[in-house]
């Protein structure tokens, strides 16, 4: 437990043989549940996945009371076919959510992110100041120029998308996939209809939107190791931009139309329609030359007037939408203590700091008090309600074999 709080950790894994036992291995102690996901690999993956989960959990000691109610703490799941790093995930999540886990995080089965991080995700849920959080490599400058060019261009690129798309316009950096989210999230947001390929947590931070959800970002450093990303932004980013239009009408169809009305929706309506129109007889004076000059001017003369009222349009309603979501985004600057560039170590006064939390997972054996003295000085605050149904990119929920008894 951490801070009077059950966590989960779901782990995707596709081919990841030799990565993913050494990832199941450094997941801190104060971690209740581990969701590992094998996404039909096709190498040894399963094989490690099962073989690390059966040493770890035969080297568990469960509490004998409190709120972990759980005998096993790894649970490997084997998908029937291979469905997608966002199917994998949404896997860990339906079952975090089945069982009631307060906060479920996200780590790659790649061993590239920082389980010693992990509790900096999970503070601003906790502390009830956010529904999800989720890692910014941006928010640094030593870490922006540790990025690949090629990387950062296309981050950057579908970061500006992603502000318009989902109405986090504080929000960077959306293809972090080290993020938390609360239970009352996993109720209320369309979990069942997220994104099952690379670009979920771009259609996940819509659905989190629309849902009315709280985001906060949390600086984590740059970090690549052994393995590289298949990830080519040559083709990702058109494919993904295309859904974000998608959830983008979607968003603005629910939310300001259906939920309620607001008035920016006829500003991009009005805007979209004028800049088009604006297109139209921007081509009709390059091409009606014939007519003589009087009617090229009048017809340039309309194409500035259509442009204009355009892109004021369109500004006017984006300005409308950052002010409706304002609320609902931040940026975790208390955490920036953590990193010494980023802040003054002394100035951290976050309750919880322990160094047996940032432990590996199979030493958690004789570290439980930690989590039971949590569980007796905070109680469970979780709060469950109805989800909102539908949105884009559903998928529906295909065969997965557990290979734990559950509990």
């Amino acid at each position: 437990m951490y801070r009077g709080h059950t966590v989960g950790v779901a782990i995707p894994a596709y081919n990841e043989e030799g990565f993913v036992g050494r990832t199941l291995e450094r997941v801190p102690s104060f971690v209740d549940r581990v969701y590992v996901v094998d996404d039909a690999s096709t190498d040894g993956t399963w094989a490690e996945i099962t073989e690390t989960a059966e040493r770890l959990n035969e080297a568990y000691d469960p509490p004998d009371d409190g709120p972990n109610r759980f005998s096993k703490r790894v649970v490997p799941i084997q998908h029937e076919e291979n469905r997608g790093v966002g199917g994998a995930i949404k896997t860990g999540y339906q079952r975090a959510r089945e069982e009631e886990i307060d906060v479920t995080t996200v780590m790659g089965g790649d061993d590239q992110m920082e389980p010693e991080m992990l509790d900096r995700l999970l503070d601003p849920i906790v502390e009830g100041r956010a529904d999800y959080t989720k890692g910014n490599r941006f928010l640094n400058r030593t870490d922006r120029e540790d990025m690949p060019a090629f990387r950062f261009v296309g981050n950057a690129i579908l970061s500006g998308l992603t502000k318009v798309a989902s109405g986090y316009w504080e929000t960077g950096d959306p293809q972090s996939g080290y993020t938390a989210i609360s239970l009352e999230a996993l109720n209320r947001a369309d979990i069942d209809g997220m994104y099952e390929f690379y670009g979920y947590c771009n259609d996940l931070l819509v659905k989190l939107n629309v849902a009315g959800l709280r985001v906060v970002d949390v600086p984590r450093p740059v970090t690549y190791g052994e393995e590289e990303s298949d990830i080519n932004y040559v083709t990702y980013i058109p494919k993904v931009s295309g859904m974000l239009l998608r959830n983008f009408l979607w968003r603005l169809r629910t939310k300001y139309l259906l939920f309620d009305f607001h008035p920016l929706v006829i500003g991009y309506a009005v805007g979209v329609l004028a800049t088009l129109a604006g297109a139209a007889a921007t081509l009709a004076g390059v091409l009606g030359n014939d007519d003589g000059p009087v009617a090229k001017i009048d017809s340039n003369d309309s194409s500035i007037v259509l442009w204009l009222v355009g892109i004021v349009s369109i500004l006017w309603a984006m300005t409308l939408d950052m002010k409706a979501n304002a609320s609902l985004n931040d940026v975790d600057r208390r955490t920036d203590a953590a990193r010494g560039d980023l802040g003054d170590p002394d100035t951290d006064d976050r309750e919880v700091r322990a160094d047996p939390d940032v432990r590996s997972i199979s030493e958690a054996g004789s570290d439980r008090e930690v989590g039971r003295s949590r569980g007796e000085r905070a109680g469970d605050s979780r709060a469950v309600q109805g989800r909102p149904t539908g949105g884009p990119g559903a998928n529906g929920n295909r065969g997965t074999i557990d290979a734990t008894d559950g509990k």
